[in-house]
């Protein structure tokens, strides 16, 4: 459950009402009106009636730009209705975030701004040295990081609603977020020479059918982590499939002028991202998460079906191009 509070003028009493016992809410609390007309009103709202009750009050005729809608958070509710509550629990019902909930979260990690430069160099110097150094604990310090997750999540997120102003914000934290990695990794390289001898660096220089299935299930369960409101188990998709860790070992390959190696870890770099979008996109529409409106929806449309071809294209033919590279024996 959540708590909907939306701060409008208090003409819009009926309507709001009406709203409420149309999706049957629980509780509905009004506020006095203040000084400037308008009023809160607050609602007790189930789960699966969150997104709907939200989209109708955005469609309330005399919307103005003084109207607030919030989304509180509940703890708990302590009520007669705390047995069927638990019923549901033990049946497995899933809570849903709503595609504004969503939204806010996830433009989080889109944001090109000083703390993601500064997460991104760090966690660079931090896999770097644990490539170099074959140390694994630094490795996985530097995936728990995982600054290039999110524009990643969050590029996949703005495909599904055909938002372009956002896809093109996240491509852009996407790409700068790379080009600052390798590009440091790449200084790196060049100035303390790597060992072939390490095993984490190596690990990453050969991709396989098992990494493919690996990270298309790490960027579902990321994306299903976010709508079920189950963040906490996004440190795990950071470690499975990890985004970071490969871009420093193309530029400290390259660095050291090993090639052909780093043309190996930038193919498991290409496949991660591919999938983790692919996996991302695909779990938003099978989870319902789109537009409000129905023009904006039949361009989401348009944007999910072109994306969805483009990115399993791309993985057809990375897939193929691990086939070429590590032939399977018959």
């Amino acid at each position: 459950m959540r708590i909907v509070e939306i701060i409008t003028e208090a003409e819009q009493m009926d309507a709001i009402n009406g709203i409420a016992d149309h999706y049957e809410v629980a509780d509905v609390w009004i506020g006095s009106k203040k000084h400037d007309g308008r009023r809160s009103f607050r609602m007790l709202v189930d789960d699966d009636k969150r997104q709907a009750v939200i989209d109708a009050l955005q469609n309330l005729p005399s919307a103005a730009e003084s109207t607030r809608i919030l989304i509180l958070p509940v703890d708990a509710v302590v009520n007669q209705r705390q047995e069927t509550d638990a019923e549901e629990a033990r049946k497995g019902r899933v809570v849903a975030a709503t595609r504004e909930e969503l939204y806010s979260q996830i433009e989080k990690g889109a944001r090109l701004d000083s703390t993601f430069l500064l997460l991104t160099f760090l966690s660079t110097i931090v896999a770097a040295i644990g490539l170099a150094e074959d140390n694994i604990a630094a490795i996985i310090g530097a995936m728990v990081i995982a600054p290039l997750l999110g524009p990643n999540i969050a590029l996949a997120f703005a495909a599904s609603l055909g938002d372009r102003r956002f896809m093109g914000r996240a491509l852009k934290t996407n790409l700068t977020g790379v080009a600052l990695a390798f590009t440091l990794a790449l200084v790196i390289g060049l100035i303390w020479p790597v060992s072939l001898e390490s095993q984490e660096i190596m690990s990453r220089t050969s991709v396989g059918l098992g990494d493919v299935a690996l990270a298309l299930a790490s960027g579902a369960a990321a994306v299903l982590s976010l709508t079920t409101g189950l963040s906490a188990t996004l440190v795990g998709v950071m470690v499975a499939v990890a985004l970071l860790p490969p871009t420093a070992t193309v530029g400290l390959l390259l660095g050291g002028g090993e090639t052909v190696l780093a043309g190996g870890a930038a193919l498991m770099l290409a496949v991660n991202v591919i999938c983790v979008l692919l996996a991302a996109m695909l779990v938003l529409l099978i989870r319902g998460i789109r537009p409000r409106t129905w023009y904006e929806r039949e361009q989401a449309r348009q944007s999910t079906t072109f994306y969805l071809i483009l990115w399993a294209a791309l993985l057809l033919l990375l897939v193929a191009m691990i086939l070429l590279r590590a032939p399977i024996p018959i």
